[in-house]
C-alpha cells in the first residue's frame, strides 16, 4: 500500500481546499454553459498547481508522478473538466520532455509549467482512431529544409482550440518499410496563429463540457524545422512513451470522479431518511457504499503503484500505465452509477452533482486508448514477458 509522504500530503490538501472552496462552487455552471473556464486556468496558475511535472530548470516542481496525479485527482473530485485541465497540459508537454532539445525546452517549458501559455496533443484522427498508425496527415519538408507543410486533420483533440501551442503527429515517410517499423510518423509543435493552422469545430459531448474537444485543420501550414521534436521518423515512439505517463493521468482523472461522486453518496446515505431512520442503515444501501469505497481505494493504490513503477523506469511501464487507466476508468463508471442509484430520482437531476460525474466518468473509459485497447497492451506485455 502506498502511503503518502509529508510533501505530497500537504499539497494534496492545498489543492483541496482549494478545489472545495474555490473550484466545486463552479463546477455546475462550467457543465452547464460548456465555456472552457479560463478563471480556472489563471486560478491554477496563480497557486502554481501546473508546474508539478516540469523540471526544477525550466520553472517546474520537478516532482514526483504521484504528486502530479494527486493535483489532477483532488480538482476531478469536484470537477472533472478542472482536472483534465492540467492533465492536458502535462500530455501537450510530455513529447517535447521525452524528445525535445535544450532550445526548444528553454522556448516552450517555463511558459507551460508557470500557466502561462496551455499545450495540447494531436494524434487521433476522424478514421484514426484505436489505430493511430493509419493517420493521414501529412507532412511534407521544403526544398530547402528549413520547414514543413503540414496537410490534414485532427478530431477529438482535448483543448485543442484553445491551446498556444499543439504537438502534431504527421506522416513523414509512407514507405511500407518505414510503415512496418512505425517510422512513419514524425512530431510537430505548432503555434497558435500558424497561417493555415484552424479549428473549425468544437463538439457537443456528454460529459467534460467545459473541456472543448476540438477538430483541427492543416492546410498548407508552414511550420518551421525548428519546431520539429525528435529525429525524422521518432513521432510514434514519442508518442508511445508519452502514453505510458498520460494514462495514470486520465486514471487519476477517473478515482477523483470515484471519490467525489462517493462522497456526495455517502452524505446523502446519512441525511436521506425513508422508514424512519436514514437510508445509510438500510443493509442494502450500506453494502452498495462498502463497494463503491473498496473499488476506489483499489483504483487509487493501483494508480499509485503505477506511478512508482513508472518513475522507477520499470520494463513493463506501459502495462501499469494500461492497468491503471483500464482499473480506474471501470472503476469511475461503477462507482458514479451505483451514486445515481443510491440517491434515487434525486441523483437523476441536476439537484445533486452525481448525475454530473456519471456523465464525466464515461470519456475515462474511452480517450487515452479505450479500455479494450488497454487489455490487448496489457495481455501483449503479459504474454511477451512469458516467451
Amino acid at each position: 500500500m502506498t502511503l503518502l509522504n509529508a510533501d505530497q500530503t500537504a499539497l494534496r490538501d492545498a489543492v483541496r481546499e482549494l478545489a472545495q472552496e474555490k473550484i466545486a462552487p463552479r463546477a455546475a455552471e462550467i457543465d452547464q454553459k460548456g465555456e472552457f473556464p479560463w478563471d480556472i486556468v489563471k486560478l491554477l496558475a496563480e497557486h502554481d498547481f501546473f508546474a508539478a511535472p516540469f523540471p526544477e530548470q525550466y520553472g517546474g516542481l520537478g516532482a514526483d508522478m504521484i504528486s502530479n496525479l494527486l493535483v489532477i485527482e483532488e480538482l476531478s473530485r469536484v470537477c472533472a473538466t478542472s482536472g483534465l485541465i492540467p492533465a492536458v497540459q502535462e500530455l501537450g508537454a510530455l513529447p517535447l520532455l521525452h524528445g525535445g532539445t535544450d532550445e526548444q525546452k528553454q522556448r516552450w517549458l517555463p511558459d507551460l509549467a508557470a500557466g502561462k501559455k496551455l499545450a495540447a496533443f494531436a494524434l487521433t484522427e476522424a478514421g484514426a482512431g484505436s489505430d493511430a498508425a493509419s493517420m493521414r496527415t501529412r507532412a511534407t519538408r521544403t526544398d530547402d529544409g528549413a520547414a514543413w507543410i503540414l496537410n490534414g486533420e485532427k478530431r477529438f483533440i482535448s483543448q485543442g482550440d484553445v491551446a498556444d501551442i499543439v504537438a502534431v503527429f504527421a506522416q513523414t515517410d509512407d514507405s511500407p518499410e518505414t510503415r512496418k517499423a512505425h517510422r512513419h510518423v514524425t512530431c510537430f509543435y505548432v503555434e497558435k496563429g500558424t497561417p493555415g493552422f484552424t479549428s473549425p469545430r468544437v463538439e457537443h459531448k456528454m460529459g467534460i463540457r467545459g473541456s472543448t474537444t476540438a477538430e483541427l485543420a492543416f492546410q498548407d501550414a508552414r511550420v518551421s524545422d525548428a519546431n520539429r521534436v525528435g529525429a525524422v521518423g521518432d513521432g510514434w515512439a514519442l508518442a508511445m512513451k508519452t502514453f505510458e505517463r498520460s494514462r495514470t493521468g486520465i486514471g487519476a482523472q477517473a478515482v477523483g470522479i470515484a471519490q467525489g461522486a462517493l462522497d456526495v453518496a455517502a452524505k446523502y446515505a446519512t441525511e436521506r431518511k425513508q422508514f424512519g431512520r436514514p437510508i445509510g442503515d438500510f443493509q442494502m444501501i450500506s453494502a452498495m457504499l462498502a463497494d463503491m469505497a473498496t473499488q476506489t481505494e483499489a483504483a487509487r493504490q493501483l494508480l499509485y503503484a503505477a506511478a512508482e513503477r513508472i518513475d522507477a523506469g520499470d520494463m513493463h511501464a506501459a502495462r501499469w500505465a494500461s492497468m491503471a487507466k483500464l482499473f480506474c476508468g471501470d472503476t469511475a463508471m461503477s462507482v458514479t452509477t451505483d451514486a445515481v442509484q443510491v440517491l434515487g430520482g434525486y441523483g437523476y437531476t441536476t439537484e445533486y452533482p452525481v448525475e454530473r460525474m456519471m456523465r464525466d466518468a464515461k470519456i475515462t473509459q474511452l480517450y487515452e486508448g479505450t479500455q479494450q485497447i488497454q487489455r490487448l497492451i496489457i495481455a501483449r506485455d503479459l504474454l511477451a514477458s512469458l516467451r
